[in-house]
């Protein structure tokens, strides 16, 4: 039990080092006070631009890949424990995506998780990368909207990670799997109710669909 609470321990404080604040305030700049008002990858390309955004990216990735892989690494180094270690990966990743969008450092005010729960994943069950990215490229190159691709993304890894996983699917992801979708849809809420009442905001320029058809 102790190495579980001390993975959850360090993946939130890890999470909570937020990739678009920490830039943020070497640049001088609050991203929650621009755009969208969210402290992630996609508001940082709008308000920002690609090389803020393409920074933010890599950080929010590498802290996922990081709790989810470095952490348990060490711990089981260090103490010698006979813990599982992709119980440890998985409490650690986990709570490395809450510490983003709720994070200590900053009032509690993040992100919306996606790209560390893709850091996550990516160490944890990179079988799962390849078809969440095909289910986001394709709904962003058909509708432009973000949040829903992301969403749908979301959504998919349940399906992904028990149709391409292992057989038996260790419970450890198959719970990782559906409370990363859980936290994506909650995170992504006000993106349902724009789309719902027709004012979400596209991102014309990925809509390739609708430009071929001109």
């Amino acid at each position: 039990m102790l190495d579980i609470l001390v993975m959850v321990a360090g993946g939130y404080l890890l999470g909570s080092l937020s990739g678009s604040l920490l830039l943020g305030m070497l640049k001088g700049v609050d991203i929650r006070q621009m755009g969208s008002g969210n402290a992630g990858g996609t508001n940082a390309l709008r308000s920002v631009g690609w090389v803020f955004a393409l920074g933010v990216v890599l950080i929010d990735l590498g802290k996922g890949a990081l709790a989810a892989w470095g952490l348990p690494m060490l711990w089981l180094a260090l103490t010698a424990s006979a813990a599982d270690g992709l119980v440890l990966g998985v409490s650690a990743g986990l709570a490395a995506v809450i510490g983003h969008i709720w994070p200590l450092y900053f009032r509690f005010r993040g992100g919306k998780g996606a790209g560390t729960a893709v850091g996550a994943i990516a160490v944890l069950a990179p079988w799962c990368i390849l078809p969440l990215l095909l289910v986001w490229i394709v709904t962003i190159v058909g509708t432009g909207y973000v949040g829903l691709a992301t969403i749908l993304a979301g959504l998919s890894l349940v399906p992904a990670m028990w149709l391409l996983g292992p057989e038996p699917l260790p419970p450890a992801l198959g719970a990782l799997a559906i409370a990363m979708a859980v936290l994506l849809l909650f995170t992504h809420r006000s993106n349902v109710g724009r789309l719902l009442s027709g004012t979400e905001n596209r991102f014309e320029k990925a809509r390739l669909l609708k430009r071929r058809r001109r």
